[in-house]
């Protein structure tokens, strides 16, 4: 049987989305099955998700996966390569994926399959350390060293989906992954750009919406994801926003040391110091932004080391591997995949708080940070009566279809 692996955030799950999942089904067999590898709480661009992790499952479980697991979180807070990486790693655990499908701008893998190779060779290395030196942003170095070595196809890292999708197939490259990949065409609106009438929004262009509480048009968001999201906004679960956390986190900010700002991942070429100064100086997480972001630093950089900093992680937790499967949700053919797994899989599994005491000691340390980080979480909400705090703990996997 084929299993495909997924890699999203859902944050929230949207028309596109459903498209992806509907389509990388077809390529397969329709008998196939579908395990989501999902971000937590916490996203990659270094915010809150709009809607918590076990909700978000159950939207991905409505759309057509089987199985909804967790990317462990200091992978899912992390640069597109390390995401890729502990999301290649994930799979590799479960046992039971042999294929990985991926949304692209390009639509094929040869062009793709090229670059990775490229990012991998030590020309590309030399090459990147020379752009570097220009002072410029990571970004236009790489594409710039890229295009030294292979010309014009360097161009496809002009678009944020091409970009994953490189860092998967490097990833896969590096682990010598027998997990085969497969690329769906992108539809609809590109990043954080609107979206033409009848056409797939962004994520970003969904999410904008709902924070400002507003509908979106009819078919951005399918109908049962939307009666999700209805159902948990009526109880005063969503939209969650980091603001709510902005004094929290300005907190932990200017109490930290100039030694653990320096232990933040991606901290190096000065900017431990400058986001300290901006901490002690500035009053507002946006002004923090701002004055620590240069050409030269992305803000996603920097929205992820606050967020690693507000979670108290630091860098030495990725020089591991994932510790863990984290079950978020599943159907009945989700459960025989688990059957599955139990057997194949190269890590524990966790579909409840009691098998916490089956992990060794760096397993139960990273659930305990799990359990930090969902904690924190929780005073993002819009109501502090729906924040409680053990929820890891206390919350069972979503179970749909019988």
């Amino acid at each position: 049987m084929q299993v495909i692996g997924i890699v999203a955030e859902y944050n929230p799950l949207h028309s596109g989305h459903l498209y992806h999942i509907a389509q990388s089904r077809a390529a397969v067999g329709e008998e196939s099955r579908i395990i989501c590898f999902m971000s937590g709480n916490w996203v990659q661009r270094g915010d809150a998700a709009v809607l918590d992790k076990w909700a978000r499952a159950e939207m991905a479980l409505s759309c057509g996966a089987d199985l909804v697991l967790e990317l462990p979180l200091p992978w899912a807070v992390s640069s597109a390569r390390r995401f890729a990486e502990g999301a290649v790693a994930a799979m590799e655990a479960a046992g039971v994926v042999n294929r990985i499908s991926f949304g692209s701008e390009a639509g094929e893998l040869s062009g793709l399959n090229r670059v990775a190779g490229c990012l991998l060779t030590p020309e590309y290395e030399q090459a990147l350390r020379l752009e570097l030196g220009k002072g410029i942003s990571f970004a236009a170095a790489r594409q710039r060293a890229v295009k030294s070595c292979i010309g014009e196809e360097a161009s496809l890292l002009d678009t944020p989906n091409n970009i994953l999708s490189v860092a998967y197939l490097c990833a896969l490259q590096k682990s010598g992954s027998d997990i085969r990949p497969m690329t769906i065409l992108r539809q609809g609106a590109g990043h954080d750009r609107p979206a033409e009438p009848g056409q797939c929004p962004s994520a970003a262009a969904l999410r904008s919406l709902l924070l400002r509480e507003e509908k979106p048009p009819s078919g951005w968001m399918p109908e049962a994801v939307w009666e999700i999201w209805n159902r948990n906004k009526e109880q005063g679960k969503a939209p969650a926003r980091l603001i709510h956390c902005e004094r929290a986190l300005l907190s932990r900010l200017r109490t930290m040391s100039g030694e653990e700002y320096e232990s933040l991942p991606d901290s190096g070429e000065g900017l431990a110091n400058r986001l300290m100064r901006a901490a002690r100086t500035q009053t507002s997480l946006e002004e923090i932004l701002s004055a620590a972001k240069t050409k030269r630093y992305a803000e996603a950089r920097l929205r992820r080391m606050l967020i690693w900093a507000f979670l108290g992680m630091d860098r030495g937790v990725l020089q591991s591997e994932p510790a863990y499967l984290r079950v978020l949700g599943f159907n009945p053919h989700g459960a025989a995949l688990l059957r599955d797994m139990r057997k194949k899989a190269k890590l524990p599994v966790i579909t409840k708080a009691a098998h916490v005491r089956r992990l060794g000691e760096e397993g139960r340390r990273m659930f305990e940070l799990d359990a930090r980080a969902t904690d924190l979480y929780a005073l993002c909400l819009p109501e502090l009566k729906n924040a409680p705090g053990g929820l890891e703990w206390t919350t069972n996997p979503v179970r749909t279809g019988g």
